[in-house]
């Protein structure tokens, strides 16, 4: 049986609040789009006592045997909603790790989706959302790749024939821990996002919201705090913010000319530093 290939886009935080915290988790409220930028998943199934995982590519170490993919298949496995079949799984990562650019939740996401699509698996919505709530908090947003807001109660609005725009991102040699960046935080918001509309996707309106966890990343890494001037300052973008919990920067542009003349001068600036022109999708 041949590979199916499938591809899992990265996602940016356009803005976040944290609202809350529960016993387990902190409450968020997110504005969310996809980038053209994405990871290539190729699924087979095949005879065999087991699933075989395999990531490979420039961001594919450290990705340990429990991972955002093994998980949803325990899952799956232990609801008995896959059975007797078993699948090989090829993930080539091209998306950065411990980026905030949800590589790993987003991957899940679109395996999930195939299977569904594919009628490997059935089940209901309210199933679905369970699932991707076990695996991780923001799996759920890639179930379905395009524009959207996530309000406190978790509730997903997606949006569709939005405006698009372009991305530079940008992302040092070093990571950060989710976890430990939501420890730091001492203070709730309160809601901005209860009633979603496509306005949120303008860039003129997203520039005056922000990331709330962005000022715990940049006290704690203050060279960010120096990439992030010098795309401001520099490269001249509507507005630049962090997605995520970090550690990766987002210059937006509403244009591919002025997007790809930053990306030339930031690689002259940052040798050293991975970074990617992309699109909206």
């Amino acid at each position: 049986m041949k590979f199916k290939k499938i591809k899992s886009y990265a996602k940016i935080n356009l803005a976040l609040n944290v609202t809350g915290k529960t016993s387990l988790l902190h409450k968020i409220e997110t504005i969310v789009a996809f980038v053209s930028l994405h990871d290539e998943i190729f699924i087979k199934k095949i005879r065999s006592k087991r699933h075989i995982i395999y990531f490979y590519g420039r961001f594919s170490k450290k990705i340990g045997k429990k991972n955002t993919v093994s998980d949803l298949l325990k899952i799956l496995e232990k609801e008995k909603i896959i059975k007797e079949e078993k699948f090989y799984i090829k993930i080539k990562k091209k998306i950065p790790h411990k980026a905030g650019l949800g590589g790993g939740s987003m991957n899940a996401a679109s395996i999930l989706r195939y299977f569904i699509k594919k009628k490997n698996i059935k089940i209901s919505g309210k199933k679905i959302k369970e699932i991707c709530r076990l695996i991780g908090s923001d799996v759920i947003l890639g179930y379905n790749s395009t524009f959207s807001v996530l309000s406190k109660k978790m509730e997903v609005r997606h949006f569709s024939n939005c405006e698009k725009f372009y991305t530079l991102i940008v992302k040092p040699k070093f990571g950060c821990s989710t976890k430990d960046i939501f420890k730091q935080v001492d203070k709730f918001n309160r809601p901005r996002f209860n009633k979603p509309n496509k306005k949120m996707f303008n860039l003129d309106y997203l520039k005056n919201l922000n990331n709330q966890l962005e000022q715990i990343v940049l006290f704690k890494y203050p060279i960010l705090r120096s990439i992030k001037s010098y795309l401001e300052n520099i490269l001249d973008p509507v507005f630049v913010r962090m997605t995520g919990s970090g550690s990766a920067l987002v210059a937006y542009f509403p244009s591919k000319k002025r997007c790809e003349n930053a990306k030339k001068k930031f690689h002259k600036k940052y040798k050293n530093y991975w970074c990617i022109a992309s699109k909206t999708i």
